[in-house]
Parts: C-alpha cells; sequence; structure tokens
C-alpha cells in the first residue's frame, strides 16, 4: 500500500480509493493545480483532506457554509486529524483564540469562510503562515452562472495574489455544466489544471415524479412507508414549509423545520435536531442543506418542483450519501412552474450585477426553469434526462426510475403536432404556449376572442385531444427542438428549422405515452414493488436488503450503540460511523482487531475509540 493509501486507512478506515480520488489524491500532490466534479456522496473531501495530511504546510479549506464547515471538522477531529474553522460562529474570544493556535502550526486543515480571507486577522497570519494547499469547495459559488453564485468567493483569488507564495489550487463540485466549470477554471485562474470528472451518476438513488391531485395526501402515504427513516422534504416557500411541517407534527410525525425566516438559534437548534437523529424529518427551502454531510438519509422529496435541474440534482443527491438505496420523488404541480418564475422575474441575489449581465441571467434562469419542467413531463428515463443535462449519455434505461418501472407504448402524435406548429405560423408566432393549446382545443375566453384567435384556422382543430395531451406533446416539441419557447418574460413560442419538417409531412413524431388501458405498477411509497431496480443502488458486496432477520437485529443493536456514543461525544450518530459501516459490520461480523479493521470506515483511530464496544455487541447479537 503507498503512502496516500495508508493515510486513507488510518484515518479514514477505507482500503482503497473510489473512482478519481486517488487521480485527485496524487495531481494535488505533485503540486499541480486540481479541478473535481464527482457527484454528492463521492467522496470529494477526501480528495483534499489526504493529501494536505501529507504535505508539509498548513491546507486551507474555503466553504461556503457554516454547518458545512462544523460537519467537516467535527468528522476530522472524530479521525485524530487536528482541523478547525474560522467563520462568523466564532465570538471574538474563540477567533482570536483559533488564529493564536493556526499560528502556532497545531492545525493541518483550517476552514475558512470565503469573506474572511482578506480581513486584516486572518491576513496578517496567512502572510506568516507556511499555505501548501488552498482547496476550494462548492467551487460553482464562484461562477455567476451557476446556481449558487456567491459574490465572496471571488475573494479567493485577490486572496491568492497576496500571498508571498502561491499554493497549489484545487476546486470541487458536483454540479457544474461545461459553461460553469470552464467559468470556474478562468475565475480561480487555475494553471494547467488536471481536470478529473467522475460522473454524475448515482446508481443507488432512485428518482421519481408524481402529479397527485392531493400532495400532502400522497406525501403523508410514502412516509407511512417510511417510518423510522431519515428524510429530508423540500418546499418552494416558507409558508409551504410552515404548513407541511405543521400538518406533520400534527399527524404525529417526528419532524422539524428550516428556513430563512427563523432566527438563527432556532435553525441550529432545529438543524441539530435532524442531525443528531432527534428528528426524523427535516422540511426545508433550498436554505438548508449545503454541505450537511448526513450519510443516512433514506429520502428525499420535493413538495414543490425546484428552479433548475442544478437545485434538483444538488438538493436529491443529499440522499443515501452512504451508498444504500435511497428514494427521490418530485411532487409536481403546475403552480410551482408559477411560483418559480415570479422568484426569476423579481430575483434580488444579483443586484451587484450591471443591467446587461443581469438580464443574461435572468434568461438563463428562465432557460433553465423550462428544463426542469421537461423533466417533469418526460416518458423517458429521468435518471438519463438528468445525465444528459450535465454532458452524459446513457442508454435511457436505467430500471431504478418510475419510468423505466413503467409501462409505456409508442404513440404517434404527428397529427397534433402538426396542429400545434401549424397554429404557431398562422398567428406568427406572436403567443405563448397557453394561447396556442387554447386555440386548438377550441377555448372559448376572453383573450382568445380579444385576440381574435377564434378566427384561427387551426381553432378548435384539435378539440377532441385532451389538454393534458396538448400540453404533453407541446413539451415534446420544444425537449426536441421543433419549436422554441424565447428566453424573456413573455415566453412566446416560435418556429425552428426542424418545425417545417412536421408541417410538411417529411418528419413523424413518436411519443412514449403511458398505457391507458394497463393498471400502472404498484408502487410502494414511490418504487415498483417487484421492479428489478429496487437493489441496484446496494453498495457493493453488501447491502442491508439482503439482510436476514438476525442481521436485521445486530444491525439495531449497533444503531442503539452508536446513538449512546454520540450522545456521549456530542456529536451527530454518522460521524461515530455510517450507515454502511453498521452493514458491513453485520457481515462481516467480527471477533478480533482485525476483523474489525476490514469493515469500511473502521480505521486505526476509530477502533482505539470505540472499536472493542462494537465488538462486544457483535458478539453478544
Amino acid at each position: 500500500m503507498d503512502e496516500a493509501g495508508k493515510v486513507l486507512k488510518q484515518y479514514f478506515g477505507y482500503d482503497a480509493f473510489r473512482e478519481g480520488q486517488k487521480e485527485l489524491v496524487e495531481s494535488l500532490l505533485a503540486g499541480q493545480d486540481t479541478f473535481g466534479i464527482m457527484p454528492t456522496g463521492a467522496g470529494k473531501s477526501i480528495c483534499f483532506q489526504v493529501p494536505a495530511l501529507m504535505m508539509r504546510g498548513i491546507t486551507l479549506v474555503v466553504s461556503p457554509l457554516i454547518s458545512l464547515m462544523k460537519d467537516q471538522v467535527e468528522g476530522l477531529n472524530q479521525a485524530g486529524v487536528h482541523a478547525a474553522y474560522l467563520n462568523s460562529s466564532l465570538t471574538p474570544g474563540q477567533y482570536r483564540k483559533a488564529l493564536g493556535y493556526a499560528k502556532e502550526g497545531r492545525y493541518k486543515i483550517i476552514y475558512v469562510a470565503p469573506e474572511r480571507l482578506v480581513t486584516e486577522g486572518f491576513l496578517d497570519f496567512a502572510l506568516q503562515a507556511d499555505i501548501s494547499m488552498l482547496a476550494v469547495d462548492e467551487a460553482h459559488c464562484v461562477s455567476q452562472w451557476g446556481q449558487d453564485f456567491r459574490p465572496s468567493y471571488l475573494k479567493i483569488v485577490e486572496f491568492i495574489q497576496k500571498l508571498p507564495s502561491r499554493p497549489v489550487l484545487g476546486a470541487f463540485t458536483a454540479t457544474a455544466t461545461k459553461e460553469v466549470r470552464d467559468d470556474i477554471m478562468d475565475i480561480l485562474l487555475l494553471q494547467n489544471p488536471k481536470v478529473v470528472t467522475t460522473g454524475f451518476d448515482r446508481p443507488n438513488l432512485y428518482y421519481a415524479v408524481q402529479s397527485p391531485r392531493d400532495k400532502y395526501a400522497s406525501m403523508k402515504n410514502f412516509l407511512e412507508l417510511h417510518a423510522g427513516q431519515s428524510g429530508i422534504i423540500y418546499c418552494l416557500t416558507r409558508k409551504y414549509v410552515e404548513e407541511v411541517y405543521e400538518r406533520l407534527r400534527g399527524d404525529g410525525f417526528s419532524a422539524t423545520k428550516y428556513h430563512a425566516g427563523l432566527s438563527d438559534e432556532e435553525r441550529k437548534e432545529n438543524q441539530e435536531e435532524f442531525i443528531y437523529s432527534r428528528a426524523e424529518i427535516m422540511v426545508a427551502t433550498n436554505a438548508f442543506g449545503m454541505g450537511i454531510d448526513k450519510s443516512d438519509v433514506r429520502f428525499v422529496v420535493h413538495y414543490n418542483m425546484p428552479k433548475n435541474m442544478e437545485s434538483y440534482y444538488q438538493e436529491a443527491g443529499r440522499a443515501g450519501r452512504d451508498g444504500e438505496a435511497a428514494e427521490c420523488i418530485l411532487l409536481y404541480a403546475g403552480q410551482d412552474v408559477v411560483t418559480n418564475q415570479f422568484f426569476i422575474d423579481n430575483n434580488k441575489d444579483n443586484q451587484e450585477l450591471d443591467e446587461v449581465s443581469r438580464r443574461l441571467v435572468a434568461e438563463r434562469d428562465r432557460e433553465r426553469l423550462r428544463k426542469m419542467t421537461f423533466y417533469c413531463f418526460t416518458n423517458e428515463c429521468l435518471r438519463d434526462y438528468t445525465l444528459r443535462y450535465f454532458g452524459e449519455y446513457g442508454s435511457n434505461y436505467c430500471g431504478n426510475c418510475c419510468n423505466c418501472l413503467s409501462q409505456f407504448e409508442n404513440v404517434d402524435v404527428s397529427e397534433i403536432a402538426m396542429g400545434l406548429i401549424g397554429c404557431v405560423e398562422s398567428c406568427r408566432q406572436r403567443f405563448g404556449v397557453n394561447m396556442i393549446v387554447d386555440t386548438v382545443h377550441g377555448a372559448n375566453t376572453a383573450k382568445i376572442r380579444n385576440y381574435r384567435m377564434d378566427g384561427n384556422p387551426y381553432y378548435a382543430k384539435l378539440a377532441q385531444v385532451p389538454a393534458f395531451r396538448l400540453r404533453q406533446v407541446m413539451n415534446h416539441l420544444q425537449l426536441y427542438g421543433y419549436l422554441n419557447v424565447t428566453s424573456d418574460e413573455y415566453a412566446v413560442v416560435k418556429l425552428t428549422e426542424k418545425s417545417a419538417l412536421v408541417l410538411k409531412g417529411e418528419e413523424r413524431i413518436i411519443m412514449k405515452l403511458a398505457k391507458e388501458q394497463e393498471h400502472p405498477a404498484k408502487i410502494k411509497g414511490g418504487r415498483e414493488e417487484k421492479g428489478k431496480g429496487a437493489r441496484r443502488g446496494a453498495a457493493a458486496g453488501f447491502s442491508r436488503e439482503e439482510f436476514t432477520q438476525r442481521e436485521e437485529r445486530l444491525f439495531e443493536k449497533l444503531r442503539a450503540l452508536r446513538t449512546e456514543i454520540a450522545r456521549e461525544e456530542k456529536v451527530p450518530p454518522y460521524i461515530v460511523f455510517s450507515d454502511k459501516t453498521l452493514v458491513h459490520m453485520c457481515v462481516v461480523k467480527p471477533t478480533t482487531k482485525e476483523d474489525m479493521l476490514t469493515v469500511s470506515g473502521v480505521g486505526e483511530f476509530k477502533y482505539e475509540k470505540y472499536g472493542e464496544r462494537f465488538l462486544q455487541c457483535v458478539q453478544e447479537g
């Protein structure tokens, strides 16, 4: 085993690096700027923590959120690594003390908020310190084209330019399209970086989109089927969070809440309730989650459709970080589009940008919203749709999403397509989607009469086609480039080069549609009860889904011991050991120290702290 492998085993308890990790570690150790794009749960932090422990000097990790820093530093300290964080959560006295220890060289790894970098106190330390590496976590925050742009990240380059010698730079993110990746490299001035992309697929996650008439009732049924499991429910607004939270509490669920309208103290308390597993369900806006490394989240439910695929991928990706099977359910309603459009039109986050840039960002946001909406309507593989969005291509069948587990048939919708495209052409491309659909459907509204669309040659031509089918076809035509919708606030439908092919009958439009004559697959909380994809995400070599009754009892005993230790140490349970580690213990059933050290996630330091207690529990189990 090489030196990096020994460090990985000693401090983190892993026998081998995951895909892409070793390449990134070796690049940083060689002194080369490095850029890692890895999905949530793929172990990005290992990629800079391992080289940080092997380098001569200090590693600074720039991180956007207090919760992320606290979580990572707790985990490092539990693994026997001296680490600290410097941010606004510390009192002036605590900050000075931590900075003093840093000057004495007590810490190998220091997490710091970006706005702290150029403050007088921190610069006084940094200019005298031996800084070997600077790692930028959540690097997409540096790009104004990213989904979570933070102007404070622009201070990173200013800080580096003030240093007497330039450290090696590492940048890491889970969510970045090609444009955002290029922007990150340009802004951070990465020098001939080693770029490693391990892919965006999370095979252990099951994806589903539902459009229930009663969202709450549907979600409540899902939660009842997942009793005792940890999960997150995302809502678009504070109002939705409060409503859902109150109803869940009234129905006896163990839930807490998180949004920007709560006081700092209440947010902190509620977050800890969830992190420490005292509350099973977190109901939150998108203000919650970045950097939360709770590994045993078994489901993420989106009560509303988020604003873009980047946000959805990141938020849904907080499920199943331990590699065990988890579910991501999106509950869609048309009002979600309206609410997101309102947020885009009234965005106050980009005030520092000039007017031209603000308009460009708004146009991109509208385009992203459309692609998010298409995700909710597509009958293609949901995983494949997500991968294509980020520039990867799969087989269009994953076996672990609601579409792949449903019954579909290919239907020729060319006549409907010709009617919709013909209407767009005949009205000289002046109207939006709703007007086109209402016209071909023969709606008798004031707007139709005012614009004299009741005299359009395509008026009521598709009156016999249900409105929902017209919208499905309209979405399909946009998704595959037969029609386009402008990105301005009026969103007008336009023809494309491919439109004429349909109107002339030179190209047929074939769609995958659910078989109406058959009953839909039985759903148990989200995934098909007998679906072959149910086990697709099992951790390599061992899975709780295959447990015997005896192993299941042992797992619960180990989990209870973990909770007991977590309370004693005042840390979240997953900081002690992850669910995946407990599952592997149940499979290995260790009887000696040597056996225990073969368990994934058990290193020398953690064995010395907890090993004997877990060995005893296994032997008694």
